[in-house]
This record gives structure tokens, sequence and C-alpha cells, in this order.
């Protein structure tokens, strides 16, 4: 089967959209996917950081959603054809935390996901000289017009929602809403300070307000804290002088939980401070140096942890998020803007450049 799709070829170059070929029909648990729409994540674009730890050439895309137009059957293949999916990260489904409700820890996670599936599914995605494609970035390369998934990785979705706007509850939005419900399980009184106002960070803010916390969103551009401010949250400047002493002040001693989404030393030591005596500061990006941890900061019972993937079951998360975005209470859909996905290099400008919070690219869907 040939398709488009947007091959990175090396850690420099611009992505280029060109005819590629799928060599294998799905197998017992894998579905194909008639791709939507897929958001840009900030991983998708750490790969050209890697230090050539992730396979190139490769078609990368995490945040795939769209139409199943195959399937492979299968015992644990409950999604049939014609239905609507968002596609999340991989998991195998049989290590001690996946059968722990923890696919996000799974024991094969960076090799399901971060090593794009070449070794194991060599020569099953090709360019047209016939040359081999890492084709499983996070069990998806949904930056493409198909992509074969394993069922394992998709979520059943109402037909009658917007299909092509879904794909970053499968990580972005997932990330950070995750956090919040997830990994703190934070609820009506309780208080947060999220550090970042990204898309992480802004669908952070989302789902705290929507559980009725009190939010203090921390960053540096005025644009993205109005945003938060519209969300919910109560917007501080990251260079405002003594910002863990004003972020006590305005939540009255205090936050219970702070998420830090910038992997910043100085505002993750700015968070520890922040917390009340047992408050938790939860990290969801990768820190790429050593992190100096200031005297005190882990006083009066306060703890650090990472976060992956928001502590999500994808399954429970993502129809959880739809449904508060029904209830007008999880408004993602004001953080996207949409691309053609001709034009990714132009969406990769746009959001490095910090012009959009959530690209999310569009194929030419073939059953229009």
């Amino acid at each position: 089967m040939r398709y488009q799709a947007a091959v990175l070829r090396s850690y420099e170059d611009p992505f280029t959209v060109e005819e590629v070929t799928l060599h294998t029909e799905p197998t017992a648990g894998e579905i194909l996917v008639e791709i939507a729409g897929c958001g840009m994540c900030r991983t998708d674009l750490a790969v050209r950081r890697s230090a050539g730890r992730s396979p190139l050439p490769a078609v990368l895309g995490h945040e795939g959603a769209g139409v199943v137009v195959r399937t492979g059957g299968g015992p644990d293949t409950a999604i049939g054809v014609g239905d609507h999916v968002v596609l999340s990260f991989d998991s195998c489904g049989h290590c001690r935390n996946c059968r722990g409700a923890a696919p996000a820890y799974c024991d094969s996670f960076a090799s399901l996901n971060l090593f794009g599936g070449r070794e194991e599914d060599a020569r099953r995605l090709t360019d047209a000289t016939g040359g081999a494609l890492a084709p499983r970035w996070f069990g998806q390369s949904s930056f493409a017009e198909y992509a074969l998934v394993p069922a394992r990785n998709a979520v059943r979705v109402d037909a009658a929602l917007p299909v092509e706007l879904l794909g970053p509850l499968g990580c972005g939005f997932l990330t950070g809403a995750g956090a919040v419900l997830s990994a703190f399980g934070a609820g009506p009184g309780d208080t947060l300070a999220v550090f970042g106002a990204g898309a992480v960070g802004l669908a952070a803010v989302m789902a705290a307000t929507a559980a009725g916390a009190v939010t203090v969103a921390v960053d540096r551009h005025p644009g993205r804290l109005a945003l938060a401010e519209r969300f919910g949250a109560i917007p501080l400047p990251a260079a405002t002088a003594g910002l863990p002493e004003q972020i006590r002040r305005l939540t009255e001693g205090g936050v219970q939980y702070a998420l830090d989404t910038t992997a910043s030393s100085p505002l993750i030591n700015d968070a520890l401070r922040a917390l009340r005596p047992t408050g938790s500061l939860g990290l969801v990006a990768r820190l790429h140096t050593a992190l100096p941890l200031e005297p005190g900061t882990l006083d009066r019972g306060r703890s650090i942890r990472h976060i992956c993937e928001g502590d999500a079951v994808p399954a429970l998360l993502i129809p959880r998020l739809t449904r508060l975005w029904q209830a007008g209470r999880f408004p993602f859909d004001q953080l996207i803007r949409t691309y053609p996905l001709a034009d990714i290099n132009e969406a990769e400008h746009d959001c490095d450049a910090g012009r959009v919070v959530k690209p999310v690219l569009l194929p030419e869907r073939r059953s229009r």
C-alpha cells in the first residue's frame, strides 16, 4: 500500500513529504488507521537533539487520530472497521506495570516507543527507492495518511466528535491532564502551581480548573499567561521577584502540588520552595543536565518525582477528557491550529517560535 508521509531523514534537514510503501497487512492485534489529524509534540521535535539515539530516516508522529479501515482481528482486538480512534503510546500489556494499570511505566516503553521499531520491523515501511524507514514511532508513525498500529494503542471515541482534533489527547494533553487527575488526584480545594504554560501545562491548568483546584500558572510569555488566566489559573510571570513567596501568599501557605514542564533548574527549585509541607512536585520534561537542589527544598516531607504520560491509562482518561470537553470544561480545541501535512515544516517553525501552542497536521483524506 502506498501513501504520503512526512519523513525526517537527518537531524538537521527539514521534513520531506513523500510517497512511502507499507509492505504488510494488519496482523492479529493490529489495526490500520486512516489518519484524520496528528498533533505535533515537543517529543517529535526533540528527535533532532537526540544525538543519534533515535533511528533515522523515520516517519515520526505520535498524536494521531482517525478512522479504522482494516483490522487483523484477534482475541484482543475489540475495535472494528469504521471506528473512530485516538492513538496513544505503546505498551506490552503483560509486564508487571502493565498488569498493574500503569502502562506508561511498561518495562518495554523505550524499545516500543522511542526507537521507532527499526530492528523488529525492518523493511515494513520503505521509501520510493526501497530504503527502510523506522515505521513505529510510539507505535504509530502518524505523520502520514495511514498508520498501522497495535490495537492496544487505540482508544475508541464517539464518531460525532471532530476526530481530526483529538490526536493530542493521546500524549501532550493526556500528560498534562493526567498529571493533575491521575498522578496527583487533585480535587476541590486543592492547590496547584504549573510551571510552563505550553500545551502540557495549559492542559494541566484546564484539568485542575475542571477538578475544582486553585491553580497558579507561571510562564515567561504574557500570551501564554493570558491563556492560563482564561482557563482559570492565577497568572504569575516567571521573572517575579520572590516567586515561591508570591505563590505561597496567593495560596495561603503554599501549594499541595506543583508540576514543572520546563526542565529549568531554577524554576524546579522555586517549585519545591512553593510547596506546603508534604507537598509533591511532578516533573514531566526530560532533564538533560544534573539537577542541583538547593538546601532546604526537600525539607518537611516535600517530595519530587518524574511523571510519564500523566500516569494515565489512555482507555480511561481519554474518554473522560472528551466528556469534559463536551461539557465545556476542558476546551483543548482553543490551543490548536491546524496545518496541511504538506506544511509540516511551517508548523514546526511556528511551534519552535512559540506562535502556536499545539499544531495539528491534517493529511489529505482519501475517503472524503
